[in-house]
């Protein structure tokens, strides 16, 4: 598989390095109803911060779109139960009830929604991928509803009179379409899949797919950059909360390292100086910051 020519991404990062051209492109292949893609952002969290300085990172939507028109209830029970087990084995929480009260029935709506905010820049588009995710996952929104998705575009900030025209554009259609091409060009069979590409262009991608622990992506970053690097700090617990404002406790256990307990315990010292409020979800706790 050959890299797609792409521009210069810039990341969530929590430092303000000087923008420059990063030896590595991180190409993420994600859909936005998968389970398994909201159990790895723990570990993509915790990369961007530590080895962030190595990598742009590029979402690409994918999925089979053709199958996911999901109208049959045995398909919607399946589904439920995915998204049960993936709770319970990434510690993510999502809530697969939604799949037997209001099932998502249009889910190339989403898919065109996130293009079109990503034609708001890189970062905009994360972001409304990220709040989609929140909705759908711990709120049980469909958001296959535009109303829903319109709500999203507010609460990220987004220029939503230029969302909603972008999303009925020919634009937004042709960017996805050019996201399931990349699909297709790099034999992505499974969601979610991350491929690492260096500066060589002639050279070959390195494809993980599935989900593995932290280890695995940092051991491929240093063989894709041929060398052992440091990882850079990560920042004060303060400071990520600031900065990412809703997060999981399982998010902060990865990152810092510490068990979901302890995570736990200083999160209630917050909570009792007003610097945070629990969100109780389905399995475990989110966390948003309030100052």
């Amino acid at each position: 598989m050959k890299k797609q020519q792409s521009s210069n991404m810039q990341n969530h990062t929590l430092s303000s390095h000087t923008p420059q051209r990063k030896p590595l492109e991180l190409y993420m292949f994600v859909d936005p109803l998968c389970s398994d893609c909201w159990g790895l952002e723990p570990i993509v969290k915790k990369l961007i911060i530590e080895y962030g300085r190595f990598f742009s990172l590029r979402h690409i939507v994918s999925g089979k779109l053709e199958t996911l028109q999901l109208r049959r209830k045995k398909s919607h029970e399946n589904m439920a139960m995915v998204w049960e087990r993936a709770a319970s084995r990434s510690g993510m929480s999502c809530d697969g009830t939604i799949w037997m009260e209001d099932p998502i029935s249009t889910p190339y709506a989403v898919s065109v929604a996130i293009k079109a905010a990503e034609l708001q820049g890189r970062k905009s588009g994360n972001r409304f991928l990220r709040k989609v995710q929140e909705v759908l996952f711990l709120e049980k929104q469909n958001i296959s509803n535009e109303e829903v998705l319109i709500e999203c575009a507010k609460d990220v900030g987004l220029d939503v009179d230029e969302f909603i025209k972008d999303i009925h554009s020919p634009s937004a259609a042709r960017a996805l379409q050019c996201d399931l091409k990349i699909t297709s060009e790099m034999d992505v069979q499974e969601i979610p899949t991350l491929i690492l590409f260096n500066e060589h262009v002639e050279d070959e991608g390195l494809k993980i797919s599935g989900c593995y622990s932290y280890d695995v992506y940092v051991q491929v970053i240093q063989d894709m950059l041929g060398r052992k690097v440091q990882a850079d700090p990560v920042p004060p617990l303060e400071v990520f909360l600031q900065h990412f404002r809703f997060v999981a406790t399982k998010e902060i256990s990865v990152v810092y390292d510490m068990s979901c307990n302890d995570v736990e315990r200083e999160m209630k010292k917050l909570a009792l100086q007003k610097k945070v409020e629990r969100v109780p979800v389905k399995y475990g706790t989110f966390w948003r910051y309030i100052q």
